[in-house]
């Protein structure tokens, strides 16, 4: 099956250096072994999908080396099953060329790993049938939409709206597919929700040094949503994909997580 990828990874090599979430868009475009490698992560990953039997999924992968953070993966989506777009589509929001703009894609699995990955591999969550049934439903209207903001935040704070970043809004959605039927239609509605569950994501300390340099030369980062006495503290309550599985795990007991790699 190793065939195909190597076929395609000419045609694939231009597409490749386009802008993908948390980073600014490439220098050069990804080598064709890079290539081959995400499109066999993505088959791989498709195949899973395909044999666990689910009707949707929560998809990460690793974009960046956060082990300094405690964290192995940086960016997720939500993988949606004969959606109209194709059979297996992500949806994710993703940052514009390390700007401070995101907007929403839907992407086939080969683009979403079509990206610099700092780690081939690939975590998957796939919630209960119920959930799924939730979630099937929530992504046949606008909702999902409405959850984006496009002001683009790496570090948005988790409860506030003036930015928000990728993994808050699979975050934000899966709140809107868990809460009782038309509870959830707005971030408000989602993030009062999420106060009302407890929810709180684990803490990212940031030294201050790093957020001074991110602050100064990055366009995609900033900490003025954050509680003062937080940030002054390297607090910084942002969600990431650890924090979105922590959240799946509270409201579903019967997800299974699976890894390809």
């Amino acid at each position: 099956m190793r065939a195909p990828f190597k076929f395609l990874a000419g045609a694939l090599l231009l597409a490749a250096c386009r802008a993908h979430a948390g980073q600014a868009c490439a220098d050069k475009p990804l080598t064709p072994g890079e290539v081959v490698r995400s499109m066999d992560l993505a088959q791989r990953t498709v195949q899973a999908l395909e044999a666990s039997g689910a009707r949707m999924a929560l998809v990460a992968r690793a974009g960046q080396d956060l082990s300094r953070y405690g964290l192995r993966y940086s960016h997720m989506g939500v993988a949606v099953r004969d959606h109209p777009r194709g059979r297996w589509t992500v949806v994710h929001e993703l940052n514009d060329c390390g700007t401070s703009a995101s907007g929403l894609y839907y992407e086939g699995m080969g683009n979403f790993f079509l990206t610099d990955l700092y780690r081939f591999e690939a975590q998957i969550l796939i919630p209960g049938e119920a959930l799924q049934e939730r979630m099937a439903a929530l992504f046949a209207t606008r909702t999902p939409l409405r959850m984006h903001e496009a002001h683009y935040n790496m570090l948005a704070y988790v409860y506030s709206t003036r930015y928000q970043n990728s993994n808050q809004w699979v975050l934000e959605t899966l709140a809107a597919a868990s809460a009782p039927a038309g509870q959830v239609e707005t971030r408000e509605e989602a993030q009062a929700w999420l106060k009302s569950m407890r929810y709180q994501p684990p803490t990212v300390e940031v030294p201050a040094a790093t957020r001074l340099g991110a602050r100064m030369f990055r366009a995609n980062v900033a900490f003025d949503d954050h509680p003062f006495d937080w940030r002054m503290a390297g607090q910084i309550d942002t969600v990431t994909t650890d924090a979105v599985r922590q959240f799946v795990r509270t409201v579903d007991a019967s997800v299974r997580t699976m890894v390809v790699d």
